[in-house]
């Protein structure tokens, strides 16, 4: 059995005409557990929404998303955040630290949705990335690449068993890009956790072996207006 599932998933909007805009249109997806696939598609395609969707952030028009077993669709708020909580890391583009607590808080933050405050986790997470002389500054006071560094430890605090990154290099230096790609992959592998990926960077997908395009599964994103 695939980790994650999905079925006949649609997800549209309604443009300001009140004309219906289909954004996801995926027949069938699959991804198996500590498998680790990057997702091709230009700005715009539909790929942050698609990532919101199995995420539970966003709730689908129809169709099936299962993950470990569970189906996301159609729960209640309470048992979706839950799930979220203990079976998905979540690595955003603009990071989304709370500017308000330190790094150490921002990963105990964290966990503290999941499976609970584990501090010596959270320590060690932090040093794992490079930061153990950063535990207790805040995000104003770090760099692009180390603020990136904190958001990849506090999407591994809970052990989640699926990592989704949402184009997360966008923000970084090539340099920056490539050191936290590795990072990225190196800290799903040691955990175990499958790695869904979606970027339009080439020297992004390049680094993975299978990099289906998110045209090839989703219907809508062959006819989609694209945004710059």
């Amino acid at each position: 059995m695939s980790l994650l599932e999905i079925r006949a998933l649609q997800k549209g909007y309604r443009s300001p005409d009140g004309q219906r805009q289909a954004v996801i249109d995926i027949p069938e997806f699959s991804l198996a557990a500590g498998q680790a696939v990057a997702l091709a598609g230009p700005s715009g395609s539909g790929k942050t929404t698609f990532l919101h969707l199995i995420a539970g952030i966003l709730t689908p028009d129809s169709g099936s998303i299962r993950i470990d077993g569970q189906e996301l669709v159609g729960m209640d708020e309470h048992h979706r955040d839950r799930l979220r909580a203990t079976a998905i890391g979540y690595i955003f583009q603009s990071f989304n630290l709370l500017q308000g607590f330190t790094c150490l808080e921002n990963v105990l933050l964290g966990m503290s949705f999941g499976s609970g405050i584990d501090r010596s986790r959270a320590e060690a997470l932090l040093r794992r990335v490079g930061l153990a002389d950063r535990l207790h500054h805040f995000p104003r006071q770090l760099s692009t690449g180390q603020q990136q560094r904190v958001a990849v430890a506090r999407a591994m605090a809970g052990r989640p068993k699926l990592v989704l990154a949402d184009e997360p290099t966008g923000n970084l230096d090539p340099a920056n890009a490539k050191e936290s790609l590795a990072l990225i992959r190196e800290s799903c592998a040691e955990n175990g956790s499958a790695l869904l990926l979606v970027s339009h960077d080439r020297d992004i997908l390049k680094a993975f072996d299978q990099v289906p395009s998110l045209a090839d599964i989703n219907r809508a994103a062959r006819s989609l207006p694209l945004r710059a």
